[in-house]
């Protein structure tokens, strides 16, 4: 590591320390050139695939927009906001687990929905009606069946 002090190439580490629930590691260097110690933190860097859109662009895994059509769906419905952090990790842990490099929006769009499945069956309903461009009742119809045959879950947490 290059001092930032006199720019020499070489530093020692004289400590290293677990910090933030073992997420980061601090070291405490020494330049042996201007002798002046300085601290650095080590992070693991996670990086989510990029999302191919339907027409073939590719951008980057965006947690906010994933929220906010999440958020979208569940307005004015009783889920917590905790609970919605909660789905969007496991969608992100999902991404990560998988190790591909990219990912196809509608594949990521399905991952949404089983979140918004288990979190609020209504918020599903208003999702899947935009994601998959319904047409006529008759599609609001086949999934309103399919929610039905689905077995009950314990209820999730609620807005106070």
């Amino acid at each position: 590591m290059r001092c930032p002090f006199c720019q020499h190439e070489d530093t020692q580490v004289a400590d290293s320390r677990v910090a933030e629930d073992g997420a980061v590691i601090r070291r405490r260097r020494r330049c042996p050139e201007c002798d002046k110690r300085f601290t650095t933190y080590e992070r693991v860097e996670l990086t989510l695939p990029t999302v191919v859109k339907k027409e073939g662009s590719r951008v980057e895994f965006d947690r906010h927009k994933v929220a906010a059509s999440m958020q979208l769906a569940l307005r004015k419905r009783p889920v917590s906001a905790e609970a919605v952090d909660d789905a969007i990790a496991r969608i992100e842990y999902q991404l990560l687990s998988t190790g591909e490099r990219e990912i196809y929006s509608d594949k990521l769009g399905e991952l949404v929905m089983n979140e918004l499945r288990q979190l609020d069956k209504i918020a599903y309903v208003r999702f899947a009606s935009v994601y998959r461009s319904f047409e006529d009742i008759a599609e609001f119809q086949q999934v309103i069946t399919e929610i039905k045959q689905l077995p009950t879950t314990e209820t999730l947490p609620r807005k106070r």
